[in-house]
């Protein structure tokens, strides 16, 4: 489980996000990353079982996002995020393309997995695979147990207009029209902390796998 201390800590993070607040609490940040690693942990080894094509070997505390905010761009100049984050990617993929993703923070915590905003030529891939094969697509976001947890997978993010490379009537535009291929759910801060959190979070993951198989096949 996460400890309601590392909640606690991301809660008075984001109320004193300045370094010296941070380096007077680092015992504590360092307690909840240590909490969040031993979490990942642990949810990696249930992953395993779901997913063959996670590695083995793979490093908890390598998937645990860096909590230092990237400001060189950014209006928002805060030094920290104040939030945790996991991306569990399978061999074969990168980072931030087709992987689950977990966040832990207070009132905002959740799990998913998918592809999120993939780039144009990835995106345009997988719209073909969608063109060709939507039959295989459907039948995993449309199943029952995806939706209860998920909600409907079309109500994402889609272009205001028709993919120039398909016509409007097309019977799976609603489909071919979004930008992003993602499952994903909140999770309370009860449940996140209760015993069975670890397990939550993986039986979520089993639920979202066969769509990543789908968006690897596509890109493979």
């Amino acid at each position: 489980m996460i400890y309601q201390e590392s909640l606690d800590f991301l809660k008075d993070l984001a109320e004193n996000n300045n370094r010296e607040w941070f380096l007077a609490n680092r015992e504590r940040y360092d307690a909840a990353k240590d909490n969040v690693v031993d979490f990942t942990a642990q949810l990696l080894a249930k992953l395993q079982k779901i997913d063959p094509a996670i590695d083995e070997n793979i490093d908890a505390k390598k998937r645990v996002m860096r909590i230092y905010r990237d400001i060189r761009f950014s209006k928002n100049k805060t030094p920290y995020k104040n939030n945790f984050g996991v991306s569990i990617p399978s061999l074969g993929s990168k980072p931030g393309t087709v992987e689950f993703y977990m966040q832990i923070q207070p009132g905002n915590s959740f799990i998913g997995g998918g592809y999120w905003m993939p780039e144009a030529p990835n995106l345009k891939t997988i719209r073909q695979e969608i063109d060709y094969n939507a039959a295989e697509l459907k039948q995993i976001i449309d199943d029952e147990d995806f939706v209860k947890l998920f909600g409907d997978f079309r109500k994402q993010e889609q272009l205001k207009s028709v993919p120039r490379e398909y016509s409007a009537d097309n019977e799976n535009i609603d489909l071919l029209k979004l930008k992003s291929f993602v499952g994903w759910r909140k999770i309370s801060d009860n449940e996140i902390t209760g015993s069975n959190a670890v397990q939550l979070v993986a039986d979520a993951c089993s639920k979202i796998y066969p769509l990543n198989v789908f968006l690897k096949n596509a890109l493979a």
